[in-house]
């Protein structure tokens, strides 16, 4: 019995799209391992994502296969091609001949690179997460699918497998930003609580040495970082570590320094 049918490979790349919240992950490698997936599946002869954000190609990546040709066909189509126009409609391009489109001057530079490369035929479908678009994924085929007429004009088998990685790459893309998006409001409230506990504990510090209330001491400290312009978490850290300027300290609570507070 084969158990490497198509649909256990899809599901199989199904899942690895959804492994994004891991360390170390890069975007690019990631979208390249998609790429890969499409053209393993696809029987394609490449594969590229094109990240667009405000109407901009703003990231490529593209299969290990041919990937300076995918890459290539990626890059020319700032002035239109199938990835620009499924981001722009937010539905898929069906597949369509590369000879018939630039006869047609349907992305003229696009299909004439195309051309070069012995790309015969072409299709993209957007990569999308609800209403967000993200950008879109091209497939480059050495021949048109065998299609129905209805198929064509509808959803080619091929263009669901197509969607169906876009739509869980697109998935992974946003679990990802979600993620990070936490990580960093973590780091910066663990940091935040950090500075206030040594500002704290340094002011408990200072008002033990000078036999004064803590509201006295963390005055000092507070004058002493504005007329500096240092951070009060660097001086209360200096406090901690007994590398302060101890005689300054006490001028600011004395009220003897000069100069505005």
């Amino acid at each position: 019995m084969r158990y490497a049918t198509r649909e256990i490979r899809l599901a199989s790349a199904l899942v690895e799209a959804a492994d994004t919240l891991v360390e170390g992950f890069e975007a690019t490698r990631y979208l390249q391992r998609m790429s890969d997936h499409c053209v393993e599946l696809l029987n394609a002869s490449a594969a590229g994502v094109m990240l667009i954000d405000g109407g901009r190609a703003v990231s490529l990546a593209a299969s290990s296969r041919h990937e300076d040709v995918a890459l290539e066909l990626l890059e020319v189509q700032h002035d239109g091609g199938p990835c620009m126009d499924s981001y722009g409609s937010g539905r898929p391009v069906p597949p369509v001949s590369i000879q018939v489109a630039h006869a047609d001057a349907r992305w003229p530079e696009f299909t004439e690179r195309a051309l070069r490369h012995d790309i015969t035929a072409t299709y993209a479908v957007p990569l999308r997460r609800n209403e967000d678009m993200l950008g879109a994924l091209n497939v480059f085929v050495p021949t048109l699918p065998d299609t129905t007429p209805a198929e064509v004009t509808s959803v080619a088998p091929e263009l669901e497998v197509a969607q169906a990685l876009a739509d869980a790459a697109a998935l992974g893309l946003q679990n990802r930003h979600t993620y990070s998006q936490y990580r960093t409001l973590s780091g910066q409230l663990q940091e935040a609580l950090s500075s206030r506990v040594r500002i704290e504990q340094a002011k408990g510090m200072l008002a033990e040495r000078w036999s004064v209330r803590a509201d006295q001491a963390f005055m000092a400290l507070r004058q002493y970082a504005r007329r500096r312009r240092l951070p009060l978490d660097r001086v209360a850290s200096a406090v901690i570590e007994g590398v302060e300027d101890g005689a300054e300290l006490r001028r600011e609570l004395d009220g003897s320094a000069d100069g505005p507070a």
